[in-house]
């Protein structure tokens, strides 16, 4: 990780590293949870069961839609991530 920032000297400066800091806690939070309902549709795929697959497909693509509409992802990489995990799921269901 980079090193510390100096201390700022004006107030509105002071503020903005704490909303920064706050938001960026936040964000990891629920970049982490996106990961971690990737990892779960991935798992129901290599298992084979379309059932589950498409169940958790739909839970992690509210999800990665909520995490588009808050600014936490860019609207391309959100569609992308969800267009990957549906084509996998397809293909499962389709085998």
């Amino acid at each position: 990780m980079a090193a510390k920032a100096p201390v700022k000297k004006n107030l509105s400066a002071i503020k903005r590293a704490r909303q920064a800091e706050k938001r960026n806690t936040r964000n990891r939070v629920e970049r982490s949870k996106i990961k971690s309902a990737i990892k779960v549709v991935e798992t129901a795929v290599k298992g084979g069961d379309k059932e589950a697959a498409a169940s958790v497909l739909l839970s992690a693509a509210k999800l990665i839609s909520s995490a588009r509409s808050k600014g936490i992802l860019h609207k391309n990489n959100a569609a992308r991530k969800i267009s990957k995990l549906t084509r996998k799921v397809n293909a499962v269901s389709k085998a």
